[in-house]
């Protein structure tokens, strides 16, 4: 929603185009309008001066002449030969006068008519001038009373503004001095979680190391008398696993520590599990290599899939053992290797490869090959080392961790060791709200700053693409 500020400066921006689009328009009703209308005279009247002259003088035919004897004849003669002559002359003469006298009254009435015309278009004329006249003095006059009406609105609007804005200026120095305090009081209970978060693990190594210390009173308890505390130890990890940080067994309640803090709890664990049971739907002999605390073990066991463990993690393997799971602690390729061909219908290992030199990773993942049944499935998760945070945040953090898989690697190694369906399958994306944000371009927006948007927002894409994907990822192989 615009602010108030906002809104008053779009308002004077309106009213300022209203008064400019007004002044245009009066400009040009003003330079529109017409002058008085100067009508020409009519023609002048009739003229009927010859008129009654024309009246008396038509008829010029002469009476006959009055003779006898010789000239009267020769004068017959004569008068016989011209009188039809004259009788046309006189017939002409009549019809022009007759003509002449019709038209004068026409003629007459015409002429006054065109007088009482050019009258009358000068009278409107001027009427029309000074009804033009009249609206531009309106127009011009109602500029000014609307704006004395504007002055008093505004100075309301202006006394309103005031204790708007006074009373917005004391809500904002109270959300200031709230913010403030919020902020403290988020750093405090940052700096109580911080604590509580290190408490907590401080904790859980006091409660693993208690629980390693006893059941190691109680074995040297049960040992025969004469035994050395070395002989009565499970053995260390062997060369190349990669498991030497936390291999003796007074330090491995460490390592289970830093998996309860950093990993996750077990029911998150078994969450993200759930998806990789319908890979072993009807298998029997499934292997879970590193089980760790035994989530995906009990998940096989709750969908009646027949499952062991392996772990070379002294507390993972006595952890497991106390829910009642089988597991074994041992080396990979050493149990893989006492085993038969073909005896596994499926193997698996979540976050296990990343901690095996490159030798090692070669020999299991020949031996998973040759233990597993035709049809059997291998499933190995691990780190993304190609998603940056994956990489900083999580890889980087265990010590154990000895070399980084990219998922092409590793889909060809295992393909490389005998594999023919070999799957790729991305897991844990990071969250929307976590990725960098595109900017939203808006209408309002010169191209210029459009086409800068659009680069930015590709290069975010793009970087997105990069840190931004996928936590894990997993090869799925069929035997």
């Amino acid at each position: 929603m615009p602010t108030l500020e906002e809104t008053l400066q779009r308002l004077a921006k309106e009213r300022d185009e209203a008064d400019r689009r007004y002044n245009e328009a009066l400009t040009a009703l003003d330079r529109a309008s017409i002058a008085r209308l100067e009508t020409p005279d009519p023609a002048p009247p009739f003229d009927d001066h010859q008129i009654a002259a024309l009246n008396g003088a038509w008829n010029i035919l002469p009476a006959p002449p009055a003779a006898s004897g010789v000239r009267g004849k020769l004068t017959a003669l004569v008068w016989g030969i011209v009188a039809p002559y004259f009788q046309r002359q006189l017939t002409f003469n009549s019809w022009l006068v007759d003509h002449l006298n019709r038209n004068l009254t026409a003629a007459r009435e015409a002429h006054q008519a065109a007088l009482e015309d050019a009258e009358a278009i000068r009278a409107h004329s001027g009427a029309l001038v000074e009804f033009q006249a009249r609206l531009i003095q309106y127009l011009q006059q109602i500029t000014l009373y609307v704006d004395t009406r504007d002055r008093a609105a505004g100075s309301g609007a202006l006394v309103l503004n005031a204790a708007i804005s006074n009373v917005a200026e004391g809500i904002d120095k109270r959300a200031e001095t709230a913010a403030s305090q919020a902020a403290r009081v988020d750093a405090r209970l940052d700096a109580l979680a911080a604590a509580d978060d290190s408490l907590r693990a401080a904790l859980s190594v006091v409660q693993q190391a208690s629980l390693v210390l006893k059941r190691e009173v109680a074995r040297l308890e049960a040992a025969p008398r004469g035994a050395t505390a070395a002989s009565a130890a499970p053995s260390e990890a062997p060369a190349g696993t990669g498991g030497q940080a936390f291999a003796p067994a007074l330090d491995a309640y460490k390592y289970l520590a830093f998996e309860d803090r950093f990993r996750g709890s077990r029911d998150e664990i078994r969450a993200r599990m759930t998806s990789y049971l319908p890979f072993f739907e009807g298998a029997a002999d499934v292997l879970d290599v590193g089980c760790g605390r035994g989530e995906f073990l009990e998940l096989l066991a709750g969908a009646g899939i027949g499952a062991r463990g392996l772990d070379l993690n002294h507390e993972m393997v006595e952890t497991c053992r106390a829910r009642g799971l089988d597991v074994t602690e041992a080396d990979a390729v050493g149990y893989l290797s006492s085993l038969a061909d073909g005896s596994l219908g499926g193997l698996f290992a979540a976050q296990v490869v990343e901690h095996l030199q490159p030798a090692y990773l070669l020999s299991f993942l020949e031996l998973a090959f040759h233990k597993l049944r035709p049809g059997g499935r291998l499933i190995l998760e691990t780190l993304n080392p190609s998603c940056w945070v994956a990489f900083f945040e999580s890889y980087i953090r265990d010590v154990t961790h000895v070399w980084p898989l990219h998922p092409e690697t590793l889909q060809f190694l295992v393909v490389a060791s005998g594999f023919t369906t070999v799957d790729l399958e991305y897991r844990s994306p990071v969250a929307d709200a976590d990725k960098l944000q595109p900017v939203t371009a808006t209408a309002s927006m010169g191209p210029v700053l459009a086409d800068l948007v659009d680069s930015f927002n590709a290069n975010v894409e793009k970087l997105n693409g990069r840190i931004y994907t996928f936590l894990d990822y997993a090869v799925i192989a069929t035997r």
